[in-house]
């Protein structure tokens, strides 16, 4: 069968243009190997109340996109879910599953249907607390063809399955990440430290935050920027304002890709301090850190998640645990006393996570199917 008569179907818990790091993997999936020559259908939900920015965004794709309307019923919207996954589900199409109900989705579809099918596991969909949501991850695994961890530090949370797992990293458009000619703008901060990503206790945001008082003795003129959905904004804030370091931190919200790169491209270096949250919502890669890599921003990322296998250490940042201050204080001097060395080393490193290069990985194994 030629790529052009291989059908690929990719069901998926999050879908551009609304946020999320699943859906942006999504995505990249479905245009490089649309890209390839391959037919690709997306299944996905409408998050948006109207639907008018799925409809705008999905009417540019090279592929189609078949979404989920929405209902303020959830539980309508997880029937429709496996209804149009049913529908959809074809002869001899590969059946690709990202996301944690995808993953229950595809599997029950699979009872019935001889389809060829792919798991994608990120993290947290395989990091539940709950013993029955983790058997039932399990089950649904067991059933896949194939599995496709986003990192090592992933794959050992289903290591016990027995299985063969294929470790393929989060892709970057390196296309996208290259600066225009356009106006620089100054940011604050000798050194400037960035986190992008929602405001979140996964992402580390207060982590950094009660580093902050023992950072600016060493630093005084350090500042810290937080870009992105300020979901825990306030909380982080007041947090900051008792540690008397308010001063020191701007959140932006939501900004432009245009200003994005900006911002990043005058930010001495990138951090993302993750940690694991309560409920077991863990970071699988850390695709942002890929991203400021490109621009030649070198990061300091947290031990003990999936950032890990997103930063070559020493080279493109330092891992550090995310509570060592000291660690955190020796890491930002190393680095800034390295800085071309460490700014060469990023955009390398980045480029091997071109998803011209990720997009093989996968071909190779549906090929094989």
């Amino acid at each position: 069968m030629t790529k052009t008569e291989q059908h690929i179907i990719i069901v998926t818990s999050e879908f551009p243009p609304q946020p999320g790091g699943i859906g942006n993997h999504a995505y990249n999936l479905a245009l490089y190997l649309s890209k390839a020559g391959y037919m690709v259908t997306v299944i996905a939900d409408q998050r948006s109340e109207s639907g008018n920015e799925e409809e705008e965004f999905d009417a540019s794709l090279p592929f189609l996109v078949s979404r989920i309307k929405r209902y303020n019923w959830r539980f309508r919207m997880y029937v429709d879910r496996i209804l149009k996954t049913f529908k959809n589900f074809k002869k001899d199409a590969v059946v690709i599953a990202t996301g944690k109900f995808s993953l229950w989705n595809v599997a029950s579809c699979s009872l019935f249907y001889r389809n060829k099918t792919l798991a994608v596991v990120h993290g947290s969909e395989v990091n539940f607390k709950s013993t029955l949501l983790k058997k039932s991850i399990d089950i649904s695994l067991k059933r896949m063809d194939h599995i496709i961890s986003v990192s090592n530090f992933t794959k050992n949370f289903i290591s016990h399955l027995g299985r063969e797992i294929h470790v393929i990293p989060n892709g970057i458009d390196i296309t996208k990440w290259k600066m225009d000619d356009c106006d620089a703008i100054k940011i604050k901060g000798i050194p400037s430290l960035t986190t992008v990503g929602r405001v979140s206790s996964r992402k580390g945001q207060l982590n950094v935050i009660r580093h902050l008082p023992h950072l600016i003795k060493q630093f005084p003129k350090l500042h810290y920027h937080c870009i992105g959905i300020p979901t825990e904004a306030e909380a982080f804030a007041n947090t900051a304002r008792t540690l008397g370091v308010s001063e020191f931190i701007t959140f932006h919200g939501s900004i432009s890709d245009d200003n994005l790169k900006k911002h990043l491209n005058e930010t001495d270096i990138f951090v993302m301090l993750s940690s694991e949250t309560e409920t077991g919502d863990v970071e699988g890669f850390g695709i942002a850190i890929l991203e400021a890599n490109s621009l030649g921003v070198p990061a300091i990322g947290s031990k003990g998640c999936g950032i890990e296998d997103a930063i070559d250490n020493h080279n493109s940042g330092i891992l550090i645990d995310a509570n060592d201050t000291e660690g955190f204080i020796n890491a930002i001097e190393h680095i800034l006393v390295e800085k071309e060395r460490y700014k060469e080393a990023s955009k390398s490193w980045a480029i091997q996570h071109s998803w011209n290069v990720i997009i093989e990985r996968y071909i190779n194994i549906i090929d094989a199917l």
